[in-house]
């Protein structure tokens, strides 16, 4: 049984890109594959809210890639973004249910393995998402 999900606003997008650049960026460097990974979960697992569009009418699952690649570009500190995420998570803990706080993790997760499995930063960084996450579940 699919439960009911609520349709976030494209900031929550917003914040899962600046969050997925974060883990990519953990290391200080951004691979293509971790990117290529990012884009291969969109389609594939953000689908689920594929029929949010933003003001111009593209599906606002595309707004994690664009931010993703809008903070590489400017090579943004990994842990601001970090913490940017997770001060929006504990903000709107609503838009975090257990169903897509899995595919945030699930996603996290993809993306640190992208480039020769994770490393130290990366297991840090999804050790204190997974507890932002567990926090806000049980509130």
């Amino acid at each position: 049984m699919m439960s009911y999900i609520e349709k976030p606003e494209i900031l929550f997008y917003q914040s899962l890109g600046e969050l997925f650049y974060a883990i990519a960026a953990s290391d200080k460097v951004v691979r293509a594959s971790e990117y290529n990974t990012l884009k291969r979960m969109v389609m594939d697992d953000w689908k689920i809210y594929e029929e949010v569009k933003d003001f111009y009418d593209e599906s606002v699952g595309y707004q994690m890639e664009f931010v993703f690649e809008w903070f590489d570009y400017e090579h943004t500190d990994a842990q601001e973004c970090f913490e940017n995420f997770c001060d929006y998570a504990r903000a709107y803990p609503k838009l975090f249910n257990k169903e897509n706080s899995n595919l945030i993790i699930k996603t996290a997760n993809a993306i640190a393995n992208a480039f020769a499995g994770k490393n130290k930063s990366e297991l840090i960084m999804l050790t204190k998402l997974k507890l932002v996450l567990t926090e806000i579940n049980k509130n």
